[in-house]
C-alpha cells in the first residue's frame, strides 16, 4: 500500500517542474515579498535547509495571517495572540500551506530571518547559510499529503541548485535551537518525507 502511495506521489510531484531564477525566486510559487531580510555574509555557501511550522492563530489555517505577519502588516487587535507577536520582524523563504500551495517571501540568495539564535554542527547564526521553509501546521497535528508532496519536490530542486544541502543537512528548527523551539514537531513524518524526496529525485 505504501509503495502504491509513493508511486502515485512520485508521478504527481514530477508534474511540478520547479526552477530557480538567477535572483533566487522559485517558479510556480506565489510571490509575497517580505521586507524582513538582509544580505548573506560574503563567501558563505547555502548549505542547510531548516523546516518549521506556523499557524496564526495557533491551530487555525488559511486565513492569510502568516502572509500578514511576514510582511509586518498583522493586525495586533485581531486576536490576543497577535498582540504578543506583531512587533516581531521575521520571515522565511517559503511557506507551504495545507493545500500544498507555495508562497515565497524572500529570494534564496538573501538572508531570511527564520532561525533566530541557532547553531548547527558548531556553526552559529544558521540564517547566514540556510533556507527556511514554513509548513502551515502545529507540532501535534498531522501535515497533509499535499504539503509533503510540495515539500519533497521543492527540496529536490533546492538540493540540485545548492549542492551543499545534503540529506544530513535538512533539519528541523528544533535541531538548531533545541532550547527554544520544538517545530516541526512529532507530527512531522521524517521518514515519509525522505521516501518522497528519494522518489522525486529518481524520476
Amino acid at each position: 500500500m505504501l509503495l502504491t502511495i509513493l508511486l502515485l506521489v512520485k508521478r504527481e510531484c514530477t508534474l511540478q517542474q520547479f526552477s530557480i531564477s538567477v535572483d533566487g525566486w522559485l517558479s510556480g510559487a506565489q510571490r509575497v515579498a517580505s521586507p524582513n531580510y538582509n544580505e548573506r555574509p560574503p563567501h558563505v555557501a547555502i548549505s542547510l535547509l531548516v523546516l518549521h511550522n506556523i499557524s496564526l492563530p495557533p491551530g487555525h489555517y488559511g486565513l492569510g495571517n502568516i502572509e500578514a505577519f511576514f510582511t509586518n502588516s498583522l493586525d495586533s487587535q485581531a486576536h490576543p495572540y497577535f498582540a504578543e507577536i506583531s512587533h516581531l520582524t521575521v520571515s522565511a523563504h517559503l511557506l507551504i500551506d495545507r493545500l500544498g500551495h507555495i508562497v515565497q517571501f524572500v529570494p534564496f540568495n538573501k538572508r531570511a530571518w527564520h532561525a533566530g539564535e541557532s547553531c548547527f554542527q558548531g556553526v552559529d547564526n544558521c540564517n547566514d547559510y540556510s533556507i527556511g521553509i514554513e509548513l502551515e501546521g502545529t507540532d501535534e497535528e498531522a501535515y497533509t499529503n499535499e504539503q509533503y508532496r510540495a515539500l519533497a519536490a521543492v527540496s529536490d530542486r533546492l538540493m540540485a541548485s545548492y549542492p551543499h544541502i545534503t540529506d544530513e543537512r535538512i533539519v528541523g528548527h528544533s535541531d538548531i535551537a533545541p532550547k527554544r523551539k520544538t517545530d516541526p514537531g512529532p507530527a512531522f513524518d521524517w521518514q515519509y518525507y525522505k521516501d518522497l524526496r528519494q522518489f522525486v529525485s529518481s524520476a
